[in-house]
């Protein structure tokens, strides 16, 4: 049962991850959701582009929590391993698509070119710091960090692609180790 917009946010980011942001009629969110227009318009009056928002804010803050906040903060190697494990919760061992990614690959991506500009931007500044504490100089611990991410993006189109969840896992491994490689 759906008390309060939080409740939404869940279902509302699997239809997007399915769907797209323009594939996501109000009609397939309310049919998901089992919430009438009403109620959906109640939880987000600025509509569709409204409930994206909020989804996109759901996923910064999941992130904020469990991967850049740790990679600032704690000690780099366990930060690290810690970050690996949690993108591979968090996508399903390459079988959840990264909302985010795909919204700045979609026509989508100026309306909400902030927030998918601070999801990278903030992983990366996140992942160069914990790699700079662990003794890599800041240009090669940007290097590293822009590359790791974007090897985690690319994994997981590889992994969707071949339908190998498999393949995610392996990447992630050689991220990891690669990271940590003096």
């Amino acid at each position: 049962m759906v008390a309060e917009r939080a409740d939404v946010l869940p279902a509302l980011a699997e239809v997007f991850r399915e769907h797209g942001f323009e594939g996501a009629s109000l009609a397939l969110i309310g049919q998901r959701t089992g919430l009438g227009k009403g109620s959906l318009y109640h939880f987000f009056p600025g509509g569709k582009e409204e409930m994206a928002a909020a989804v996109l804010a759901e996923i910064d803050g999941w992130f904020e929590q469990h991967i850049f906040r740790p990679l600032r903060e704690e000690e780099p190697r366990r930060a690290v391993a810690e970050m690996i494990r949690a993108v591979d919760g968090y996508f399903r061992s390459g079988r959840r698509v990264c909302l985010v990614g795909a919204f700045a690959l979609g026509d989508v991506r100026d309306r909400f070119g902030a927030a998918i500009h601070g999801y990278f931007a903030a992983w990366t500044d996140a992942l160069a710091q914990a790699l700079v504490r662990s003794g890599r100089p800041e240009d090669a611990a940007r290097d590293r960090a822009e590359e790791a991410v974007a090897a985690i993006q690319g994994a997981l189109v590889l992994a969707r692609a071949l339908d190998e969840p498999a393949a995610f896992r392996r990447s992630l491994a050689r991220i990891e180790a690669r990271l940590m490689a003096t």
